[in-house]
């Protein structure tokens, strides 16, 4: 059990907000992209998308190397490590005058975040078991959900203060505030004697292990498509609502609107998938996203009014989000289920590959944006139509082989 010092309560708030520097470090730049693309890309104010692609980018490299490291170091010294990187790039980025710098930072400032969101986890395995631990990370990650639809708020309101720049400085004071009362309240969970030595061998074998291993390696795929479709969104939602609707002002609003009736889908998801199976479930949450962005793809090119377009644009914006929640989670069950006896470097490796490629997957198609919902609606119904055929030949191989 924990340290009596630290309340039951308390930890789920530390916890939470270490898992919310993933989120704030994301949305809450949403509602800057349009000034950093006129301040520091005048000729091409699609590359502020890059600030998202490249924070995602730096965090899936983090993700392969951070939990190995707290195995070996303990769980403290690396979430204090991963702030203490976080912290320069943010400052760093702050202090840029080009956007070559601020990218460069943001690839940084991911893999530094990478420490608080995996390592967490691993104090929650260290210090609860059983029903206990899932209670914990149910109520974290209830909470958790909730960030992301707050988060561009927060973004607007700085800007509207103190200017985009400011939210660098925001993301400093939140990793100061949360490393500050870690150090001061969270005992280290895990003790001298049960560390392990980093070894590089282990991890190329984990590497090479889930490779080989024909329903790991599809659902790995999978699931870097679905973040990939993720992503995708997440750089083209901002420029789509400026742009193609005017609604700049409002966007954080309707945002958040959409994170939280889409976080619903976990609970839906947590309702249907001891009955439906974790693999049906993410087919058929991919076949009804292929007739949805199919669907907007074809409306992309059909006149309606501008509200009419919002509306169908916020449904669809929506069902992205809401399919995410219906995939994301299984497709990791899914590729977990073999690597049992290696789960903490598999699900390092797992979470690194998946969100690395994703990043690569969706920083070329938003830069493809060009005023209208082409490039998304396409993007996204392609990468669904990859993935749906992935988790069919998945379910064949499956088949084939014997109970």
């Amino acid at each position: 059990m924990p340290a009596a010092r630290m309340h039951r309560v308390e930890f789920v708030a530390l916890v939470a907000m270490m898992f919310a520097t993933i989120a704030f470090s994301i949305d809450a730049m949403l509602p800057a992209l349009p000034e950093i693309g006129r301040e520091l890309a005048p000729e091409d104010i699609n590359r502020a998308q890059l600030i998202l692609t490249s924070f995602v980018l730096g965090m899936g490299l983090g993700t392969f190397f951070t939990g190995p490291l707290s195995d070996t170091f303990g769980r403290k010294p690396a979430i204090l490590a991963g702030s203490v990187v976080y912290i320069a790039a943010a400052a760093t980025a702050w202090a840029s005058s080009t956007l070559e710098v601020v990218l460069a930072a943001r690839i940084v400032q991911g893999i530094g975040a990478a420490a608080p969101r995996v390592v967490a986890m691993a104090v929650i395995r260290d210090l609860y078991v059983g029903r206990q631990m899932a209670q914990l990370v149910s109520i974290v990650m209830m909470i958790f959900t909730i960030f992301p639809a707050v988060a561009p708020m927060i973004g607007m309101g700085i800007i509207a203060l103190s200017g985009w720049r400011a939210i660098f400085l925001a993301f400093v004071l939140f990793s100061l505030i949360t490393v500050v009362w870690m150090g001061l309240r969270l005992p280290e969970s895990l003790p001298p004697e049960n560390r392990r030595p980093f070894r590089g061998a282990a991890l190329w074998g984990a590497v090479k292990e889930m490779l080989t291993h024909p329903t790991v390696r599809l659902s790995i795929l999978v699931q870097a498509l679905c973040l990939g479709a993720l992503f995708t969104m997440l750089t083209m939602v901002q420029p789509v609502y400026d742009v193609l609707y005017g609604r700049a002002e409002s966007f954080p609003f309707w945002f958040a609107g959409v994170a939280l009736v889409a976080g619903s889908a976990s609970l839906l998801n947590a309702l249907l998938v001891v009955r439906l199976g974790m693999r049906r479930m993410v087919t058929w949450a991919l076949g009804a996203q292929i007739g949805l962005s199919g669907t907007m793809l074809i409306l992309s090119q059909t006149p309606v009014t501008p509200d009419a377009g919002f509306a169908l644009f916020l449904v669809w914006q929506t069902t992205v989000f809401f399919m995410a929640g219906l995939t994301l989670g299984n497709l990791n069950a899914i590729a977990m289920e073999p690597m049992g006896h290696i789960a903490g470097m598999a699900a390092s490796v797992i979470g690194s590959i998946a969100t690395v490629s994703a990043a690569a997957i969706a920083a070329p198609v938003g830069l493809m944006f060009d005023g209208s919902l082409l490039p998304l609606a396409g993007g996204i119904f392609v990468l669904c139509c990859l993935a749906f055929g992935l988790m069919l030949y998945m379910g064949r191989i499956e088949d084939r082989v014997p109970a």
